[in-house]
């Protein structure tokens, strides 16, 4: 990469793009993620930029070492969080990469340092030596690390996952059934092991814990279609969230909401919901204009 140029700009602004998947990937918190590289940025102006041979490669060490110090103190805010936590849903591709909602609910098991090389070496094409330096380990720790972590990606990883059509289907066959009332078809759907989660944030009402079982969950949405008025749900996107089919709906007590589903082998396994208005503002502005 040539050396970086007087203007901290002209090099920093072809690189947003990544350093931003980087700290979303990270952090699960859009909002978290501008911040970490807008302070990314900050320093970039501090730094001697005529000192450094590969501005890529320390900017990257910096948004990654700036995303370690937030994970500290997220870690305590998770604890403290009103129900279950979700990472915020966007509706971009990320990068083409596979990680998905559901995999990355399973890197939030991990500690920092182990999400940080799993994401830098498996997801986002670093060598060992480089990731070593981004989190100041040696590179054999980071071998072990990301191994670590990889066993974890490994266990939530689908088995048996859809084509992107079936996907959407299965996704609108959902949406249909849940909003309809129809428990047979909302049933034939579902996986007898299917875990729904639902993140208010204790902002809107929402489930507090998962919900378990095929049975349960049916209860669910029958007693949310008889007295929450979801046959009045307004769609308002189709597609994918986090690389899960997915849609957005403004719900009838006002609430815009994401619905993303996990598939395997025809049936649904994971149902995540999010109501927390807090996680939603950039999927409001990407469906903007279909909200009113």
């Amino acid at each position: 990469m040539k050396p970086p140029d007087a203007n901290p700009a002209e090099v920093f602004d072809p690189l947003r793009p990544r350093l931003l998947r980087i700290a979303y990937r990270m952090l699960g918190i859009v909002a978290e993620a501008e911040d970490v590289v807008q302070e990314a940025y900050l320093r970039w102006h501090q730094t001697d930029r005529a000192a450094v041979r590969d501005a890529e490669a320390v900017l990257v060490r910096t948004v990654t070492r700036l995303c370690l110090d937030v994970l500290k103190s997220a870690r305590v805010q998770r604890e403290q969080y009103v129900g279950t936590w979700l990472p915020e849903p966007i509706v971009e591709t990320v990068e083409g990469d596979d990680l998905t909602l559901t995999l990355m609910m399973a890197l939030e098991r991990l500690s920092p340092l182990e999400r940080a090389a799993f994401l830098l070496h498996d997801v986002f094409g670093m060598d060992f030596d480089e990731v070593a330096k981004a989190i100041d380990r040696d590179p054999a720790a980071c071998r072990q690390l990301a191994s670590r972590a990889r066993s974890h990606v490994r266990e939530a990883r689908p088995r048996f996952p859809v084509s992107e059509g079936q996907g959407r289907e299965l996704a609108s066959a959902f949406f249909t059934a849940s909003r309809s009332g129809d428990v047979n078809a909302l049933q034939a759907l579902l996986a007898q092991d299917v875990v729904t989660y639902s993140d208010g944030g204790g902002k809107t009402k929402a489930a507090l814990n998962p919900i378990y079982g095929a049975e349960k969950t049916l209860r669910l949405f029958d007693g949310l279609f008889l007295h929450s008025g979801l046959a009045l749900s307004k769609l308002v996107y189709e597609g994918a969230i986090d690389g899960l089919p997915a849609f957005v709906t403004l719900e009838a007590d006002g609430v815009l909401q994401t619905t993303a589903l996990a598939i395997e082998e025809g049936r649904i396994v994971a149902i995540y919901v999010t109501r927390n208005p807090d996680k939603l503002q950039a999927i409001r502005r990407a469906v903007g204009e279909e909200v009113s």
